[in-house]
């Protein structure tokens, strides 16, 4: 990872849109493979149905994926807890929590976004929203319990600079398009299975051995498609967690307050229960606890939802020092 933040930025970036390029056009090369093998004709009607369909399923869950995630979780307004009678200790929690989220509303230049509170003690946290005027965020009870006031304000700009850098848009088109894939090619599987042989013989025979062979790719991509879905997901959210990691850093002048939050949030082992498996790639570290998730190598590079957390706090501790 560069060591500039900048340079950081820009990096992951750029890395981000290829990898959203390479989903848009496997989701549009499938759908022009029905056109030319399954149906018989040579233009990309399904093709652009397929990218209507995913389209429609993002704008879907642009209007109402927040509700649904935070409902999902258990997560209740901060000013709710804060009237039913709270402790002393935890009205001081509740309070230095707002407190923070005005002071990073400031130094992002953002408007102060709705907060939530989710009733587990794992440390865990995520932003939500379909844009910055929208947003939200979520911490858990062992968050606010766990974290110094430094450390708790480091997460904070964490889960603000996914909002900032529109990261709760972007996660949300990537779910459509990951649905997307997995309808196509469970349709497809079907339809293979109950007829349309006769178009696939005629389109390969034209295409004489070039098309038999693009056949046999179309077929083993239509089988794969929900696991290149899934990979190009984990791709798209390790990113973006290395992004949010140095904007965080730049927000608050301080990476060594994320790198011991992280490395706290790390210690404590246990999975967040309250947060389900489709919210996982929203959250500061992978709810799930999975144990991919801890290793370095091609294989948790490829499924893996978050960064591993050696090289996220390496990283900054790397900025803090240069």
């Amino acid at each position: 990872m560069p060591g500039n933040l900048l340079e950081q930025q820009a990096s992951n970036r750029r890395r981000t849109w290829a990898v959203m390029a390479l989903f848009v056009a496997v989701l549009f090369l499938l759908g022009y493979g029905v056109d030319w093998f399954y149906v018989g004709i040579p233009y990309p009607v399904a093709g652009a149905v397929a990218l209507i369909v995913a389209s429609v399923s993002a704008v879907s869950s642009y209007l109402r994926g927040d509700r649904a995630v935070l409902a999902s979780s258990g997560a209740v307004p901060l000013e709710e807890l804060a009237l039913e009678g709270a402790s002393s200790e935890d009205r001081l929690k509740l309070t230095q929590l707002s407190n923070i989220a005005d002071e990073m509303s400031l130094a992002s230049g953002l408007p102060r976004p709705k907060l939530y509170v989710i009733g587990d003690s794992d440390p865990n946290a995520f932003a939500t929203g379909r844009d910055p005027e929208r947003a939200s965020i979520a911490v858990t009870r062992g968050l606010l319990d766990t974290l110094t006031r430094d450390e708790l304000q480091a997460v904070v700009a964490h889960e603000m600079s996914h909002v900032r850098n529109y990261d709760i848009r972007l996660m949300t088109v990537v779910a459509a398009l990951v649905g997307a894939l997995v309808l196509l090619s469970d349709w497809v599987g079907r339809g293979m299975r109950f007829g349309g042989g006769r178009s696939s013989r005629s389109s390969r025979d034209k295409g004489g051995g070039a098309g038999s062979v693009l056949f046999v790719v179309w077929i083993v991509a239509i089988i794969l498609a929900p696991i290149i879905g899934q990979v190009l997901a984990m791709m798209v959210s390790r990113n973006r967690e290395y992004l949010a990691d140095a904007s965080a850093a730049e927000m608050t002048r301080n990476p060594l307050a994320l790198a011991e939050a992280l490395a706290k949030i790390e210690a404590c082992a246990e999975p967040t229960r309250s947060i389900k498996r489709g919210t996982a790639n929203l959250c500061i570290v992978d709810p799930l606890a999975r144990p991919i998730g801890r290793r370095e190598g091609r294989l948790a590079n490829l499924f893996a939802s978050h960064p591993p957390m050696e090289q996220r706090v390496a990283a900054l501790r790397e900025m803090a020092y240069r």
